[in-house]
């Protein structure tokens, strides 16, 4: 699997991504009606550097780069991922964590925070402690699923 920086005609495939995940409204803060141009200006959003994994020539995932706040916070830094449905469970968004934590720490950033990690996205939670982020924080009913109603939120967090 080749990581690799988001070109602009690499839009309409990271679009495939983010729709399904963004309608479905089951893991991320993002209104679930935005357009595609509302759901790209953010994902390519002028604070973040935006990276495709592509396999056999497809891109398979996706995801971006921030510093998590300005000042004396940019020396943390964020990052959000998305894989493509036919994609999930083979690895792509681990080879995807593991990439940008070794590129944040290149970048200069000394920790990486995942801000609302929804509770009841069991797969992400599980995998993101297998990489060494520890819950430092839990939001109370922050989230409200479709299905599962409020959920918590979490902070997960790690030094780099």
């Amino acid at each position: 699997m080749l990581i690799r920086p988001a070109r602009p005609e690499d839009a309409a495939a990271v679009w495939s991504i983010l729709e399904p995940v963004i309608r479905a409204g089951e893991t991320y803060t993002l209104d679930s009606d935005m357009s595609e141009r509302e759901a790209l200006a953010y994902w390519f959003g002028p604070d973040k550097e935006t990276f495709v994994a592509e396999d056999g020539g497809a891109i398979v995932g996706t995801y971006y780069i921030r510093p998590n706040q300005a000042g004396g916070g940019r020396h943390v830094c964020n990052c959000g991922y998305m894989t493509a449905a036919a994609a999930q469970g083979k690895g792509v968004a681990r080879t995807m964590c593991e990439h940008s934590l070794a590129h944040a720490k290149a970048c200069g950033f000394r920790a990486m925070q995942f801000n609302f990690v929804v509770s009841s996205n069991a797969r992400a939670v599980k995998l993101w402690q297998t990489l060494g982020f520890a819950t430092v924080g839990r939001l109370p009913a922050a989230f409200a699923h479709p299905v599962h109603g409020l959920v918590d939120a979490l902070v997960m967090f790690r030094a780099l």
